[in-house]
């Protein structure tokens, strides 16, 4: 009995060692299982396959700052303000930008008809120029057109803050939109004319963002303000705002006794204050609606019509038609 369960015991111990208790079939191969090693390897190649999937994605484009258009867009500003200090004739300058214009249309229809004159031409301006100005009319012609408008049919100083807007403000909604415009949502098509008066609307441009149109109407209003508000205050007269005479006799006919004598010491106190409250007023509605003005002119969609032409005529015949409005109620020029 004892030999026989030392040979069966290697013959048990050998079937188990194989994984199966016949001693007589060969052993049966398993599977390896990975190793921790392994797994580790494996870990990074999905991680790696996430980021990659998260690189795929669409990113935004790069930004084309435009500096040089800019710089010249912003220094006819500085020239436009240079020559309004040195009270400089504005025929002069209407002449000087007429024969400009009478030189750069010639030169802008014979790039499109003559292909080495417009390699030429792009070589030396080219980078001023937007890649959609390369197949359509060049933006300074309607720029000049703009300024040689203002400058013959607006006064002079209306002329001048209209040039500014163009200059200063255009830049400045174009530089903020573009840094800010994917952050904000974009301009409605349309807004009303007249609150509750659907049929008349102002069509807008939807490609332009809220940042831009805020950008936009904080430089007109600071442009406004800056000039008629401290460097050239020739319109104190109408910005002047002050009680109509006999105010205070109409509160004590129209209100009760105590609220007529709240109204009286409240203005007597104002007056004794002796601060150009009545300018400060002037000045805040100056600025407040010809911030909306130029934000709103700049923002338009006016179809194939270019913003450097709408901008300074569109703001400034609307301040200068809000002057008008200020001289009907104060009785100013």
């Amino acid at each position: 009995m004892s030999v026989e369960r030392q040979q069966s015991s290697p013959a048990y111990s050998n079937g188990s060692a194989n994984g199966n208790g016949n001693p007589s079939r060969s052993p049966v191969r398993q599977r390896k299982k990975p190793s921790s090693a392994s797994a580790t390897t494996l870990a990074p190649s999905s991680s790696s396959d996430s980021t990659h999937v998260k690189q795929s994605k669409p990113s935004r484009p790069p930004v084309d700052w435009e500096i040089p258009r800019k710089t010249l867009h912003s220094s006819i500003g500085f020239l436009t303000l240079y020559l309004y200090a040195s009270n400089g004739n504005p025929r002069t300058v209407v002449y000087v930008l007429s024969a400009a214009l009478a030189f750069i249309v010639p030169c802008d229809i014979l790039r499109f008809r003559s292909a080495r004159f417009e390699k030429l031409f792009e070589r030396c301006v080219g980078f001023l120029m937007r890649e959609s100005e390369k197949k359509t009319t060049n933006g300074v012609i309607w720029y000049i057109i703009g300024v040689i408008f203002v400058l013959s049919v607006y006064p002079l100083d209306i002329a001048t803050v209209a040039i500014l807007i163009l200059s200063w403000a255009d830049t400045a909604a174009s530089t903020i939109g573009r840094l800010l415009g994917p952050y904000t949502a974009p301009l409605p098509r349309s807004i009303p004319l007249i609150p509750f008066v659907p049929f008349l609307r102002l069509p807008l441009a939807p490609r332009k963002s809220l940042a831009g149109f805020i950008a936009g109407s904080v430089t007109g209003s600071a442009i406004v303000l800056g000039f008629w508000g401290y460097f050239y205050p020739v319109r104190d007269a109408q910005l002047d705002f002050h009680l109509p005479a006999g105010f205070i006799e109409a509160a004590q006919e129209t209100f009760p006794a105590q609220v007529a004598d709240v109204v009286k010491q409240g203005v007597q106190y104002v007056q004794g204050l002796d601060l150009p409250i009545g300018r400060w007023i002037g000045l805040g509605t100056l600025g407040t609606v010809c911030g909306l003005i130029s934000g709103t002119a700049e923002a338009l969609d006016l179809g194939s019509l270019d913003d450097n032409l709408t901008l300074p005529i569109i703001s400034g015949g609307c301040i200068w038609g809000f002057f008008k409005v200020l001289e009907y109620f104060t009785g100013s020029t």
